[in-house]
Order: C-alpha cells, then sequence, then structure tokens
C-alpha cells in the first residue's frame, strides 16, 4: 500500500527544486497530483514526466497571489477529483539574500517578507475552506531555520518565515475540529539549491577554498554532519501528509539533519 494511495494534492510553486521532487515522490506514492504556478510550460513538462514514470498529474497556470486564479483553479481540482486532501505552498519570491533590514527598500523588503506569506494565507485559506467541508484534509507549508531563530543579513527573509509559521500555527487550531491538520516542514539548507551554490562560491572565494570545502564545512555544525537534500525534504513532506502522521499538527517538522535543535 503506497503511503498516498488515492489521495488528491495541490502543489503550488511545483516547478521549483523542492516542488519538483515533492511532487514526483507524492506522484510515487499514489497521490494524484495537480501542479499549480505561472509557468505553464515548465509544468507540462514535469507532469509528462511524472506520468511517464507512472503517475497521476495535470498542470495548469495558477497565480498563488491572486485569490480569484487561486480558488478557480481548486474549484477545477473538485470537478476533476470530486477531493482535495493535501494543499502544499512551496511558491518562492525575492529574498535578498546577503542584506541588511536598513539596506532594504520598502518593495524590497516586502517582497521579501510578505509576498509568500500572502500566497501562504490565499491557497491555505482557501484549502481550509474545501476541507472543511469533507471534515479531513492535509495542509502543508515549508520554511528555513531562521523562521525560529533569526540570521543576520538575509534581508526580509527570516521575518516571512517567522510569519508563515505564526500564521499556520493559528490556523491549524482554527481547522482542526473540523478535522483538518496543517503543518510547517522547516528545513536547513539544501546544497543542490543554486542559490546556496552561488553562495558556496562566493564564500569559497572569500576563503580561498573550493566550494565543496565550504558546503562540508557548513554542514559540520549540524547533528548529522551533512546538510539534508532535497529528495530527504520531499519524503518528509510525503510522510506529514500520510495517514502515518495523523496525529501532527499545528507544528514545525523539523528536516535541518538537526541544523537547529527544537
Amino acid at each position: 500500500m503506497k503511503l498516498l494511495e488515492g489521495k488528491t494534492a495541490v502543489i503550488y510553486g511545483a516547478t521549483g527544486n523542492i516542488g519538483r521532487a515533492t511532487a514526483k515522490a507524492f506522484a510515487r506514492e499514489g497521490s494524484m497530483v495537480f501542479l499549480a504556478g505561472r509557468t505553464l510550460e515548465t509544468l507540462q513538462s514535469l507532469a509528462e514526466e511524472i506520468r511517464g514514470e507512472g503517475g497521476l498529474a495535470e498542470a495548469s497556470r495558477v497565480d498563488a497571489l491572486d485569490p480569484s486564479s487561486v480558488e478557480e483553479h481548486l474549484l477545477k481540482v473538485a470537478a476533476k477529483s470530486g477531493r482535495l486532501d493535501i494543499s502544499y505552498n512551496l511558491i518562492s519570491t525575492s529574498v535578498a539574500m546577503g542584506s541588511r533590514l536598513t539596506g532594504l527598500t520598502l518593495a524590497q523588503f516586502d517582497s521579501a517578507a510578505f509576498a509568500r506569506t500572502r500566497s501562504c494565507f490565499i491557497t491555505s485559506t482557501a484549502a481550509a475552506r474545501a476541507m472543511e467541508k469533507q471534515r479531513r484534509g492535509v495542509i502543508l507549508g515549508i520554511t528555513a531555520n531562521n523562521g525560529r531563530l533569526p540570521v543576520q543579513d538575509t534581508g526580509g527573509f527570516s521575518v516571512g518565515n517567522s510569519a508563515i509559521e505564526a500564521f499556520l500555527k493559528q490556523l491549524a487550531m482554527e481547522v482542526g475540529p473540523q478535522g483538518v491538520r496543517v503543518v510547517c516542514l522547516r528545513t536547513g539548507a539544501t546544497p543542490e539549491s543554486p542559490v546556496l551554490q552561488a553562495v558556496y562560491s562566493r564564500l569559497a572565494e572569500v576563503r580561498g577554498t573550493t566550494k565543496e570545502k565550504v558546503e562540508m564545512d557548513e554542514a559540520q555544525h549540524t547533528a548529522l554532519k551533512r546538510s539534508p537534500r532535497i529528495a530527504e525534504v520531499a519524503n518528509a513532506a510525503v510522510i506529514i501528509a500520510s495517514d502515518y502522521a495523523s496525529a501532527i499538527t499545528a507544528t514545525p517538522v523539523n528536516a535541518s539533519c538537526g541544523d537547529m535543535v527544537d
């Protein structure tokens, strides 16, 4: 029996690094996956790849910052599948990494701190309304370790992660009585990320060493002495979304290899 057999999942931001891995992992475990994002061609390519591997996937252009776009898409999902079991917001926005708050314009801060928060609100509350009628469902969000402990020079990224975690906890308390779970997956640095690879390259230049050495050094403060891989983050989402995690809600789940100890 697959962990998500017969379930229906909507993934926003499905063509990002973690989004792709999660979509494929959900499909592998038996879920019908509705891929949502702004670039239809890329989404369709991923859907074809999933179907080629024996999974079920459909792609739609959805603006996760537009309530009407999100609601219209969910109506199509309901018409196609008759249910909504999992909603996962993985959209990314400009994060202004390497910037101090005092050096940001209001527009830069708003994009880094609140665009993702607004999107999480739009998609999660829309999903919650549908799930409350069903009296079941799982809403997922994603943040980073700096959502709990701020890190200097991360612009508004830390602020945004903290806001998302606070929002998801409150939502969990409101929809829990209707059988809906809300969980935040909190990750550490995933080395496959192009953004992180660029950071490692810059650090390597500053330190006069190699990018590989920087990656190894950065991982030494984790409990496992390594960084989480994107596939591991995707697999953690599978478990959280499954019935095996039916008692988990209103909390971040730490998938950082012990980069942070809760």
